[in-house]
């Protein structure tokens, strides 16, 4: 069972009991909830200190909005929304702060010293590359190619998370290979003839 399967039977029998003023259910559900939402949020941020942040204030609306919640989709899909929209607000009030704290990261480690010099440029260049050919890709493309290579979900499942066509997340999550393949490639051309 995927963790997002637990946590939706976990939410089957904690919801209703929460919304119904018990506490106790309630405590369950956050405590329940806490880790998946904090993965989902370090996925739309990036950055560990704002995914907490995100999680603080996704439990906060949890807590105080659970009676919006209408039951219609599924709690994870509800859920994931709630956290992807607190996430896209922080990133817009932290926009140029972030690409701050990115660009001194990035020449803290190229200035670290290490037993060699040339793999740690490398390191760097790679790094800065699979960063770079990420942050290029449409948000939709990031999201799809996150859930599917990284969480391992399904595309029927994709589709229910961000409300589209599990079809169309396939479509996505191609056109996101497809141009983080071709951005690797023209960076490193001698892939292309490893595959062969």
């Amino acid at each position: 069972m995927s963790e997002t399967s637990s946590l939706e039977a976990a939410a089957a029998d904690l919801v209703p009991q929460a919304r119904h003023g018990d506490g106790e259910a309630l405590g369950r559900l956050l405590r329940r909830c806490r880790g998946t939402v904090y993965r989902w949020a370090l996925v739309q941020t990036g950055e560990a200190d704002d995914a907490e942040d995100v999680t603080q204030e996704v439990l906060i609306r949890l807590h105080t909005s659970l009676g919006r919640y209408s039951g219609r989709a599924r709690f994870t899909t509800w859920l994931y929304q709630v956290t992807r929209n607190e996430a896209l607000n922080l990133r817009r009030r932290l926009r140029r702060r972030l690409r701050l704290a990115e660009v001194v990261t990035r020449e803290a480690a190229v200035n670290t010293t290490a037993d060699d010099p040339v793999a740690r440029v490398h390191a760097a260049r790679v790094a800065e590359l699979a960063e770079a050919l990420l942050d290029r890709l449409p948000r939709r493309q990031r999201e799809v190619f996150h859930l599917a290579d990284i969480e391992g979900c399904a595309p029927a499942e994709i589709g229910e998370r961000l409300g589209m066509n599990p079809v169309t997340a396939r479509v996505h999550l191609f056109h996101a290979r497809k141009t983080l393949r071709a951005g690797i490639l023209a960076r490193w051309p001698e892939l292309a003839e490893e595959e062969k």
